[in-house]
């Protein structure tokens, strides 16, 4: 008796992989296959589609340890090359955030307010293989006699670097206009006054958790492609709202899903992890993002075979609502018609910019796709799935 498509497995797809005889494909070649042969056809054929997103994550950081001092230190205060780190862990231990602003930053002198450098770019220099500053200062105790320390370090000085994000891969995100009567700088980027331009972030057709909408694949444990090196997710993000509205497709119509994930940042590359400067607002980290999905059944095929034009979106007003938290849009739009360069607002048309790269979301996939390929990426079954839709 011939088996049906909903009983394929991550061991025979991984099998296949191993053997060099997988199919993998991008979400965006995905969509045309759904198209033209149907879901089931699609998830008998296809092994595993891959998907990628090139992003700005504010949420965003890594764990750093940097070996000890002669006499030992147990840090309490520390920085890197002027950003402040938190220290509040083990002796040389540190988490820096991707958003936390070089105290010493020229910019700001001139401009207060504004920042050149930040976490983000340190986490970038790191990679280059640049040399970084570090400060630390201790309060002392008898095991950690040490009340300051001050060398200079490179990647390789740092015995563990981990990269760890809270919140990364938002699953749909809101288009942003200013309907005030001022230019408004925002992590949306600037906005110029009475709805005269919109901004969105996301990768569309192509972004991870549009392409597994309801969960049924993405959890703890599983591998991806993180800012250039293997990673894993390992929880769900903060802010993960699997409640939100969704359309008949399962797609969420507002921000929803979220991930934290992890990797050793030894293994990365600063191609895919780039400090950022956003006017008016501060520091973030560009992140690149690619999560493989297994074809287990036709409604998964399905799921990864949704184009631009079935993704749709709220129009936001950042100029007042936001602010003030208020649950309002203006209208909603598709990513066919946000990625075409132009939307309406209110009758009037408004051009359209991402702050996400399309160009680089279809890179990631392409690289997983090769590396899926090669056999040198396998797929990791989650230990649990993220919270879903209830």
């Amino acid at each position: 008796m011939t088996r049906k498509t909903t009983e394929k497995t991550y061991a025979e797809i991984n099998a296949r992989i191993k053997a060099g005889k997988a199919v993998v494909v991008t979400a965006e070649e995905m969509v045309t296959i759904v198209r033209e042969e149907g879901a089931e056809a699609a998830a008998q054929r296809i092994d595993v589609v891959t998907t990628g997103t090139f992003a700005p994550m504010c949420s965003s950081g890594a764990f750093l340890n940097f070996r000890q001092s002669v006499p030992t230190i147990k840090a309490s205060q520390v920085w890197f090359n002027k950003v402040p780190a938190y220290g509040g862990l083990a002796a040389v231990d540190a988490y820096l955030g991707a958003t936390e602003p070089c105290e010493d930053d020229p910019l700001n002198k001139v401009y207060p307010g504004e920042f050149k450098y930040g976490g983000g770019h340190v986490i970038e220099d790191l990679l280059k293989g640049k040399t970084i500053l570090l400060e630390a200062k201790a309060y002392g105790t008898d095991c950690y006699a040490a009340r300051k320390m001050k060398r200079e370090v490179t990647l390789a000085d740092l015995p563990h670097a981990l990269l760890c994000n809270p919140r990364n891969g938002y699953q749909n995100y809101n288009c942003a206009v200013n309907l005030s009567d001022k230019v408004v700088y925002t992590y949306m980027g600037m906005l110029k006054p009475h709805c005269r331009n919109a901004t969105y972030c996301s990768a569309g057709e192509l972004s991870p958790l549009l392409n597994d909408p309801l969960y049924r694949t993405i959890g703890i444990g599983t591998r991806i492609f993180l800012g250039g090196g293997i990673g894993y997710v390992t929880w769900h993000g903060t802010q993960h709202n699997p409640g939100a509205p969704r359309g008949d497709n399962g797609v969420p119509r507002r921000p929803a899903g979220t991930l934290m994930v992890q990797g050793d940042l030894h293994q990365m590359q600063a191609a895919w992890l780039k400090g950022l400067s956003i006017l008016g607002y501060g520091c973030s980290l560009a992140v690149g993002l690619g999560i493989p999905i297994p074809m287990l059944n036709a409604e998964i095929a399905a799921a990864t075979g949704v184009s631009d034009e079935d993704i749709y979106t709220q129009v936001v007003d950042y100029g007042n609502d936001y602010t003030n938290n208020i649950a309002r849009t203006y209208g909603e739009v598709s990513y066919a018609e946000l990625k075409s360069g132009a939307i309406v607002v209110n009758g009037v048309t408004v051009s359209t910019a991402p702050l996400s790269s399309v160009v680089k979301a279809r890179e990631i996939a392409e690289i997983l796709k090769d590396w899926i390929g090669q056999g040198r990426f396998l797929l990791h079954e989650p230990a649990q799935l993220l919270p879903g839709p209830q």
